[in-house]
Order: C-alpha cells, then structure tokens, then sequence
C-alpha cells in the first residue's frame, strides 16, 4: 500500500527527530508549513517549554504582503528578534520532514538574518 505525502512526511519528521533534541543550550526551531500559513516555534525539549514562536498570523506579519516565502522570511526574522530578547543565540534547526527550499529555507534565512546561528 502507498504512503500519502502527509504519512511520508511524517516518516522524515520521526526520522529527524531521532537526532534532532533541543537543549537549554541549544533549542530547536521547529517548522511547520501549512497550505495557506508557517509556524515556527523555538523548544527546549528537556524541560518541555517554548521559549519563542511566531507565524505568519501574528498581527505585525499578517497584515503584510507579499508572496508566502517573503512572508515566512518575516516569520524567521520575526522569530529571531523574539529569540535574541530571550537569550538564544544558537538552535538546531528542524524542518519536520518538508524540504529545504522554498518557504522553509526563507523562513531559515530570516532567522540567520536577525542572529541566529545554525
């Protein structure tokens, strides 16, 4: 029987999540791509809690427009600035199983761009 693309999906993201953890130390940015939306969230997986997140419905960024990779390149730098006022300076970087381009990569490149290091 074949995979739907969620289920593959889904199968990359457990496949990650095997290497990837988020530490005091070094959280994870955790993506998550919908149709019409981005989310991205930045977790310490040791204790549970998240530290910062944005999406592209916070107020600030969904009155903006543009194409939906300018948008989520708002979100990550969006997120970035949350993170720097937080504290967090370096992460680990989780894709969820979607591929590195597009909208994720923009998303990757706005948070570089407020200071994150990955």
């Amino acid at each position: 029987m074949a995979l739907t693309k969620n289920q593959r999906r889904l199968r990359i993201k457990n496949r990650i999540r095997k290497v990837i953890s988020g530490t005091e130390a070094r959280p994870r940015l955790a993506v998550f791509r919908s149709n019409k939306e981005i989310y991205a969230q930045i977790i310490d997986d040791v204790t549970g809690n998240t530290i910062s997140a944005a999406s592209s419905r916070d107020k600030d960024i969904s009155s903006a427009k543009g194409t939906k990779s300018e948008i989520a390149a708002l979100v990550g730098k969006a997120l970035g600035e949350k993170a720097l006022k937080a504290g967090v300076e370096t992460i680990s970087f989780d894709r969820g199983g979607y591929q590195y381009h597009g909208r994720v990569k923009s998303l990757a490149d706005g948070a570089r761009e407020a200071g994150l290091k990955f």
